[in-house]
């Protein structure tokens, strides 16, 4: 579908899409803030602390709020509950380990290429073989 230049200039892009998580699922982080319930806990009263600075958990799904603001879930394992928290609510616990979600996804899909050219070329020789006999 083309878009005329007024309705594109009035299309604005995710800011999620533009930057990478600064967390990944898996990984233990710590809060820096206290969690207040938004209304959305019903077993907790309206602005109750939910969970105290320094309680530690680990990211359990990344997602999205209003296609903006990026959600953790994180699974306080003290508490025994799933929080969602934002990035400035967060920080990492322990050293970096080096991993490199993007350079992963790149070393798999090389080795996905490859194995399908692999593939596609055996099927190519079958064939010829196939045509020659």
């Amino acid at each position: 579908m083309e878009f005329t230049h007024a309705q594109a200039s009035l299309i604005s892009s995710s800011t999620k899409d533009e930057i990478l998580p600064r967390f990944r699922i898996g990984q233990r982080v710590r809060i820096i803030k206290p969690i207040r319930n938004d209304g959305s806990h019903p077993f907790h009263g309206r602005d109750e602390i939910l969970v105290q600075p320094g309680a530690e958990g680990y990211v359990k799904h990344i997602g999205d709020f209003l296609q903006v603001i990026r959600i953790y879930d994180v699974h306080f394992i003290e508490e025994g509950s799933t929080f969602g928290c934002r990035e400035a609510e967060l920080e990492a616990v322990g050293e970096a380990d080096g991993y490199d979600e993007v350079e992963e996804e790149l070393r798999w899909i090389r080795e996905h290429r490859a194995q399908r050219a692999a593939e596609k070329a055996a099927k190519a020789a079958a064939q010829s073989q196939s045509e020659e006999a």
